[in-house]
C-alpha cells in the first residue's frame, strides 16, 4: 500500500517525544484520514489531501523562513501539495526549495516536525477542502539568500521571539515553540 510509509512515520511521531497534547486531534484526523482515502495524495480528493510543509530554519537556528502567502494573505511556512507523491518529506523539501529558492535547504531530520489540519477558504473553481498537512524541519545553508515566488508576497526571516508579530495561528506558535527542542 502507498500510504503504509506514511502511515509508519505518523505511527512513530504519535510514541515520540515531539508530539504535544495540542496535535492529538488533527494527528487522528489525519490518519483516519489516510487509512480510508486511497486518493489522499490527490489534489483531486474533494474532502482534502495530505500536503507537505517546510518549517526553515537558518543556519544557526536564529531565525525562521516564513512567506507571505499571495491566496492566504497569512504569514506562513512554505509548503503545499503532494499532488500524488507518497513522500511527504520530498513534498516538503521541494516545496521549501521551491517557494524559498534555497536549493541547498536539507532536513534535520526525516522525521515528523509537526502535523496540521486547517481549512482552505473556497476559491473560483474550488471548493472549500482540508490541508492535512505534515511538517518537517528543515535548515538553510549558511549565506542562504531567498528568492521570493510566484506564490508569495514576500520571505522574511524571523527570529523566534517575534513569530507572533507575523502570525497568532496556534499551529505557527506550536512550532516556534518546538523550535528550541529540535534535532
Amino acid at each position: 500500500m502507498h500510504r503504509a510509509p506514511l502511515l509508519e512515520l505518523l505511527a512513530r511521531y504519535r510514541e515520540g517525544p515531539r508530539i504535544t497534547e495540542q496535535e492529538r486531534a488533527p494527528l487522528d484526523r489525519l490518519e483516519a484520514f489516510v487509512r480510508r482515502e486511497p486518493a489522499c495524495f490527490e489534489r483531486s480528493t474533494v474532502e482534502g489531501h495530505i500536503t507537505g510543509s517546510a518549517w526553515i530554519l537558518s543556519h544557526d537556528g536564529a531565525a525562521c523562513l516564513l512567506t507571505h502567502h499571495k491566496k492566504l494573505g497569512l504569514w506562513l511556512q512554505p509548503g503545499g501539495h503532494a499532488d500524488g507523491d507518497a513522500d511527504v518529506l520530498a513534498v516538503a523539501l521541494k516545496e521549501g526549495r521551491e517557494e524559498s529558492g534555497i536549493a541547498e535547504l536539507e532536513a534535520l531530520s526525516p522525521e515528523i516536525f509537526d502535523v496540521d489540519v486547517h481549512e482552505i477558504p473556497a476559491r473560483k473553481g474550488e471548493p472549500a477542502h482540508l490541508h492535512y498537512d505534515v511538517r518537517f524541519a528543515l535548515v538553510a545553508p549558511a549565506g542562504a539568500e531567498f528568492v521570493v515566488s510566484e506564490e508569495s508576497h514576500d520571505l522574511a526571516w524571523v527570529p523566534r521571539a517575534e513569530v507572533a508579530h507575523y502570525n497568532t495561528d496556534d499551529s505557527v506558535l506550536r512550532m516556534a515553540a518546538k523550535w528550541d527542542t529540535r534535532t
